[in-house]
Formats: structure tokens, sequence, C-alpha cells
């Protein structure tokens, strides 16, 4: 992290603090912190050619794939992406990611309760260690535990924990070295039977999008840890895509930092410093609603 540290440049606008480092940014406001990060770079993983087009502040960012299928990804001027749709070589789109219906004054924050949880915790987070191929699937093509009465846009789902505990998620086998984002060739090995629930899930519905979420143990600053869990995360799904050919535009990424820990101790912890995959398809489309 001290390379990362020393890329960091802070700006203040009030009570608004805003630290980049790199293709992240962290944003302390009215006492909330996130990260934010471009994935477009991400997508880059087997492309033929990237290109941006900026208008008026916005980005279109297209990367082209073997075959002519292109990924096209909307930006707006805040950095937040609106679009992104995947299109063949015939002009067909399939729709990933559109919060075009919400408007540009959407909240971020919602008051929300989180869901009543009536199955067995062992069902509803399952432990990667102890899954197999048909748990994951499951959980990868899962319906929320409770009825979802309306569409959120992406970063709604990003940002909002009860929100998201509508999913059911997978836990990973991989628990990182402090400090560290490198995934090991045993930790990438362990993935594979959870990539093929991603993609027998992602076969049976193109549309389907994945948040892959990372973790830190309480150890540490907490710029540190949020910057540290967002490129976990990021890890995970390069692994994904590059040993297991998860299409990377129907995962999104985000990290948490120490904030969700699950292993409550201030001090070092390997179970805290981990990675989880949940699908968010049900929140942010309606028609996986129906």
């Amino acid at each position: 992290m001290a390379g990362v540290r020393q890329q960091r440049q802070e700006t203040r606008d009030g009570n608004r603090v805003v630290i980049r480092e790199g293709d992240r940014t962290i944003v302390h406001d009215d006492n909330r912190t996130i990260i934010r990060h471009n994935e477009s770079s991400r997508f880059a993983i087997g492309a033929r050619n990237i290109s941006t087009v900026n208008r008026g502040g916005s980005s279109i960012t297209t990367v082209e794939r073997a075959g002519g299928v292109r990924i096209i990804s909307f930006t707006d001027a805040n950095g937040r992406l609106t679009r992104r749709v995947r299109r063949d070589r015939n002009g067909r789109e399939t729709v990933l990611v559109d919060n075009l219906f919400a408007g540009a004054l959407v909240g971020l924050f919602l008051n929300l309760q989180p869901p009543v949880v009536r199955m067995p915790r062992e069902r509803y987070i399952v432990e990667a260690d102890r899954g197999d191929r048909a748990a994951f699937y499951d959980v990868f093509t899962g319906p929320p535990v409770e009825l979802v009465d309306r569409r959120y846009t992406l970063d709604q789902v990003r940002y909002n924990e009860p929100l998201r505990e509508y999913m059911r998620r997978v836990d990973l086998d991989v628990n990182f070295d402090s400090g560290s984002w490198q995934l090991t060739p045993e930790q990438i090995d362990r993935l594979a039977d959870v990539a093929d629930g991603l993609n027998r899930a992602i076969a049976r519905n193109p549309r389907e999008v994945y948040l892959i979420e990372g973790h830190t143990d309480a150890v540490g600053g907490a710029d540190d840890n949020l910057s540290l869990s967002d490129r976990r995360a990021e890890a995970v799904a390069v692994a994904l895509t590059e040993q297991f050919g998860v299409p990377s535009e129907n995962l999104v990424t985000q990290g948490y930092g120490e904030e969700f820990l699950k292993e409550p101790t201030d001090g070092p912890s390997r179970v805290n410093r981990r990675v989880a995959i949940r699908r968010i398809t049900p929140l942010i489309d309606r028609v996986a609603q129906q």
C-alpha cells in the first residue's frame, strides 16, 4: 500500500474530501465514505481494441473483442456508470446495466430495513469451502429472500447494505495475506467451481450481473483498507475472467474496507480479509423481478 499512498492527491470542498489514487477515488462526504473506480480496464482482457469518446464531460468506452462483440459503457461527468450494453456482431444488444431510468437527481443512500431471512443461514450465506457446484448455481440464480417491489440503480446497490442483503451470497475460500490483494495459484484454483456456477447462470440469462465484494480486517488506516478491499474484489474478478472465462461485463466490483467484519475483532483476522459474490440482477433489472 505504500506505493498507493504515494499516488494520492487530496482536495477539499467544505466537509467533502476527495482522494484520488490512480483510477480510484475515495470520497468522504457527510460522515459517509465510499470508493469508486473505473472498471473499463478490466474489460480489456482479451480485447482487440479499446476506444473512449468524450462528449460534454461524459464518456463512452467501447471494448471490441474477437468475433465482433463490443462492450459499451456510458459514464457521466461525475464518473458514474449510467449504462452498459453488450452488442454482438449483428448489432443485437444485451443491456446489463441501465441507471438512466432513475434520472440525474436520484438519491444514493437509502433508508431501508434489511429483509427477514427465513432460510437456514448455511443456505443464505454459502461458504465456498463447504459448498459445491449445485449450491453455487443455486445462489447465482436464486430470487431475493423477500419481494423486491422496485428497481434500484447499481450505485444504490453498491452503497446500501440492507438492499444487498435481499440477495444470498457465496463467501469465497480466498483469504488474503495482510496488506495484499494478490491471489496465489492455489487460491485461483479454488475459484473453479464458483466460476462454473457463474458461467452456467450467465449462459442461462446473459443479462445477469454479479457483485464481487472485497473486505479487510480492522488493522491499518480506514482509507488504506477501503482501497485494499476494492483491489481484492478486482483481483478476484480478473481471475474469474482470465482463468475461467467468466464474462467481465457481467461482474461489478466494490470494496467495503473494514466496515463489515465477519469476525468481530480489532486485531489481525484472516477470516475478515475476504471476498464474497452475490447476484444483484433482481435489484437492478425489472425483467428479473417478474
